[in-house]
């Protein structure tokens, strides 16, 4: 019986002290932000403005930003939870060759941008950017959010509280928490999670048209959490498999040509 005492002790304080641990360093598990910041000609980009951004808590934001042609919508790219904007000059390109203006957002604490992620500080990040388009005279409904992986939670909670023309999400969650909770079963992350970016809460209350993308064989964001947001949504809604792909695919022209199809639809040239 001692013997069992012991193992229980020790397996107890062990247990504690590992939770411990993440609970002071769970923002290292979930952000990985990279400080590279490039002018935008030196990733191969042409008419490309790199922007600084102040926002409401002191922060200094960078946005690439490009114009639209006549008539074609902007998007608002709010990226994943790796990297940096630098990493993404493709998609940026891509969407510049279909006509749209081009915002892309660094998150504080990523490429160029002060400060350190937490939920409170990338949804005011995101609403800084949104106001800035706002403030460049482009109306609401000109303004399409396109959320990447960690970016979703940011995309439908700013077009919740806010009017857009149109979402489109990449690989989304019902909830951060509640992929961090099948991550981790043996962790009460309900407690102890800090940024858990709720979407589940916040997409019904979007009132823009919406497009889920969620690859079938995601280990990152599994395919369910994407449909268990859509049917979340109200209509207008569209939900489009990307097929047996996992979250790689969220890096490939097949998966952007997916979203901006869906743009085009609401925005004919």
């Amino acid at each position: 019986m001692g013997f069992i005492k012991l193992t229980l002790v020790t397996f107890g304080v062990l247990y504690v002290a590992a939770l411990s641990g993440m609970y002071v360093f769970q923002r290292d598990l979930q952000y990985f932000p990279s400080r590279h910041d490039p002018a935008p000609e030196a990733v191969g980009l042409t008419g490309v403005e790199r922007v600084t951004l102040a926002t409401p808590d002191g922060e200094t934001l960078v946005l690439w930003y490009s114009p639209p042609a006549e008539g074609r919508p902007v998007i608002l790219f709010l990226h994943g939870n790796a990297g940096a904007i630098a990493d993404r000059a493709d998609r940026f390109a891509f969407y510049q060759t279909r006509g749209y203006g081009v915002a892309f957002l660094s998150w504080r604490g990523y490429g160029g941008s002060t400060g350190r992620p937490t939920e409170t500080g990338l949804l005011a990040d995101a609403k800084t950017a949104y106001d800035h388009l706002r403030s460049l005279g482009f109306a609401a409904d000109r303004i399409v959010l396109v959320g990447e992986s960690l970016g979703t939670g940011p995309a439908v909670i700013t077009a919740a509280q806010n009017p857009v023309g149109a979402v489109v999400l990449e690989a989304p969650y019902t909830a951060a928490v509640d992929v961090a909770r099948r991550a981790y079963p043996w962790v009460p992350v309900g407690l102890l999670m800090k940024d858990q970016y709720r979407s589940r809460d916040h997409v019904a209350l979007i009132q823009a048209p919406l497009l889920i993308l969620h690859g079938e064989v995601d280990r990152v964001i599994p395919f369910g959490f994407g449909q268990r947001l859509y049917e979340a949504a109200k209509d207008p809604k569209t939900f489009l498999s990307l097929g047996p792909v996992g979250h790689e695919a969220l890096f490939t022209s097949e998966t952007w040509s997916k979203g901006a199809d869906f743009i085009d639809g609401l925005y004919p040239r």
